[in-house]
C-alpha cells in the first residue's frame, strides 16, 4: 500500500464527516426527531422513564440524551451533535475491526473500511439525525469487536446496551447467541443470551403499549420496495443498476485483474463468522420471514448490518491479489462510487441539493416561525408544533410564543368562547395528501361555527396552512404581519413559482 494513500483516505473521510457537521442545522427537525426531543428532554429521569413506557423503543439512547441535555442546552444542534459524535466513534471501531480481522494487507482493509463507514449514504444519513441509529451502530460494532477477541464480559455489556437501544439489537444478538451455541462457543452464547434480559424486562414494562394492535402498524409487509430502499441507503442513487455494474466490475477483476498464480484462498466462511456477518444475515432472514405475519422489517433498521458487513467487504477486497489492470479497475470503481456518494449521502441533508429545507417531508420549523405571534393556531399535531417552537426558541431563532398550539379540543373551546376569534390558523406538516384529512377535520369544526377557511400558499411543499375568518369578515390570504421574518435559508430554498 502506497504511503500517501492513508493520508488521502483520512482527508476523504474527514471531508464527508465535516460536511455532515456543517449541515447539522441546515434543515428543521422532522417528526421522529421532534418526538425524540419530547421524550428525552424531560425535567427529571423518572419522568423520562414514565414517558418511555409508552413508546416503541428501549430506554438507553434516550437516557444518554437526557444526560446530554443536562450538560448542554437542549436544542436541535445538540440533539444532532450527539449522533455525529457516535457516528465518528462507530466508524473508528469498524475501521479497527477490519484491520483486526485480516492478516492480508490490514492497512488496505482498514482504509477501505474507513471509506465505507464514514462516506457511504447509510451512516452519513444518520450521522446528523436525532435518532438512535448512530449509537446502535457503535454498540453493535463494539459487540463484534469484543466477540472476535473472545472477551465475554465486555461483549455482554455491549450486547446489553445495544439491545436496550433498539429492538433490532435484541433480535440480532438473540440470533447470534443461537449461532454461537451451535458452534459450541458456550461462554459467548451464555453471556450473549444473559445480556438480553434487561431489554426483555423492558418489554414487560412497556408491554401495554408494545403489544397493542396498532403499534408499528405503519410498517408494511416485505416487498421489492423494501429491498430497493435498503440498497439505496447503502449504495446511493440507482441502487440496482449500480449493484449490477459493481458485480460486473468484480467479475472482470476476478477474470482478468488478479495474478493467477497467487490467488488467496477464499476463507469466506471463517471471516463471515468472526466479523458477525453470518448471524447478521440470519437475523435479516428471520425478521423478513416474521414480517409476513407481523411486519417488523423497515429499511432504516437494517443499519445494524453495517458493523459486520463493512469489515468483511473490506478484508475480502484487500485480499484480492490484484495486478495492474485489477488495481486500475478497482480504484476507478471506488472513485466513481465515492463521487456518487458525495451527492447522494447529502441529498436530503443539504438544502442546496434538495432545493428545500424539509427533511422526511416535514417543515414544522417554517410554520413555527411564521405563526409564532398568533394567539389562535391549531393543529391535529399540536404536540409536535409545540416541540418545534421549543427547539426554535432554544436556538434563538424566534421569541417564545404567547400561547401554545392547540389541538382539536382547544379549537372547539375557542369557537364557543366570546368574543369569538377574529381569525384562526390551521396548520399541518407533511405532504398535501397526508395533511389534508387532518386539516379537513379542523376546518369542518371551524365552518360549523360560522367560519370560512382558505388555503395559504407558503411556497413550501410540506407546510400546509389554512386561514379561517368569520363569514362576512374580509381578509387576505397572506401571512400575518406579526410573524417573524422568514429565515434567509428558506427564502433561497423555497421552490420558485
Amino acid at each position: 500500500m502506497k504511503r500517501w494513500l492513508p493520508l488521502l483516505v483520512l482527508l476523504v473521510c474527514a471531508a464527508f464527516a465535516f460536511r455532515a457537521l456543517g449541515l447539522i442545522d441546515a434543515t428543521g427537525l422532522w417528526t421522529d426527531e421532534l418526538y425524540t426531543t419530547g421524550k428525552s428532554f424531560q425535567p427529571s429521569y423518572p419522568a423520562l422513564l414514565q414517558m418511555l413506557s409508552r413508546d416503541t423503543h428501549p430506554p438507553f439512547y434516550y437516557s444518554l440524551l437526557w444526560i446530554w441535555g443536562q450538560l448542554l442546552t437542549p436544542s436541535a444542534v445538540t440533539l444532532r451533535l450527539f449522533s455525529w459524535v457516535t457516528y465518528l466513534a462507530g466508524g473508528l471501531v469498524i475501521t479497527a475491526q477490519a484491520g483486526r480481522l485480516t492478516s492480508v494487507r490490514p492497512r488496505l482493509a482498514m482504509a477501505l473500511a474507513a471509506l465505507f463507514a464514514f462516506c457511504s449514504p447509510y451512516p452519513v444519513r444518520f450521522a446528523i439525525e436525532g435518532k438512535g441509529y448512530a449509537l446502535l451502530v457503535l454498540l453493535v460494532a463494539l459487540a463484534w469487536w469484543w466477540r472476535q477477541r473472545q472477551r465475554p464480559l465486555l461483549y455482554g455489556l455491549a450486547v446489553a446496551l445495544a439491545a436496550c437501544t433498539h429492538f433490532y439489537g435484541l433480535f440480532l444478538f438473540a440470533l447470534t447467541s443461537l449461532w454461537d451455541a451451535s458452534r459450541r462457543r458456550w461462554p459467548l452464547a451464555g453471556v450473549g443470551a444473559g445480556a438480553l434480559v434487561p431489554s426483555l424486562l423492558w418489554i414487560v414494562v412497556a408491554s401495554a403499549y408494545l403489544l397493542r394492535s396498532g403499534t408499528g402498524a405503519w410498517i408494511g409487509t416485505p416487498d421489492f420496495a423494501l429491498l430497493e430502499d435498503t440498497l439505496a441507503r447503502g449504495l446511493g442513487l440507482w441502487p440496482l443498476p449500480k449493484l449490477v455494474v459493481l458485480l460486473l466490475v468484480l467479475a472482470a477483476i476476478q477474470r482478468w485483474g488478479c495474478h493467477p498464480t497467487s490467488r488467496v484462498a477464499a476463507g469466506d466462511w471463517p471471516a463471515a463468522d468472526r466479523s458477525g456477518l453470518i448471524p447478521s444475515l440470519l437475523m435479516v432472514l428471520a425478521v423478513v420471514a416474521v414480517s409476513f405475519f407481523k411486519p417488523l422489517a423497515f429499511s432504516r433498521y437494517f443499519v445494524v448490518l453495517l458493523p459486520a458487513l463493512i469489515p468483511w467487504l473490506a478484508l475480502r477486497a484487500a485480499a484480492l491479489p490484484l495486478n495492474r489492470l485489477g488495481q486500475w479497475l478497482g480504484g476507478s470503481a471506488l472513485v466513481l462510487l465515492l463521487l456518487s456518494w458525495w451527492w447522494h449521502s447529502f441529498a436530503d441533508l443539504d438544502p442546496a441539493l434538495s432545493g428545500q429545507v424539509a427533511r422526511e417531508s416535514n417543515q414544522f420549523q417554517l410554520l413555527s416561525r411564521q405563526l409564532q405571534a398568533e394567539p389562535h393556531r391549531y393543529s391535529r399535531r399540536a404536540r409536535l408544533f409545540n416541540l418545534s417552537d421549543r427547539m426554535e426558541t432554544a436556538a434563538g431563532r424566534m421569541d417564545p410564543p404567547p400561547v401554545p398550539w392547540g389541538d382539536g379540543d382547544a379549537l372547539q373551546r375557542a369557537l364557543i368562547s366570546r368574543p369569538a376569534p377574529s381569525q384562526l390558523w390551521l396548520a399541518d406538516s407533511g405532504s398535501a395528501r397526508a395533511s389534508r384529512p387532518r386539516l379537513n377535520r379542523l376546518q369542518q369544526q371551524a365552518e360549523a361555527a360560522g367560519y370560512r377557511c382558505e388555503a395559504v400558499d407558503l411556497e413550501a411543499p410540506y407546510a400546509q396552512l389554512r386561514r379561517c375568518a368569520p363569514v362576512g369578515v374580509s381578509g387576505t390570504s397572506g401571512l400575518p404581519s406579526a410573524s417573524a421574518a422568514p429565515d434567509p435559508r428558506m427564502e433561497t430554498a423555497a421552490p420558485q413559482p
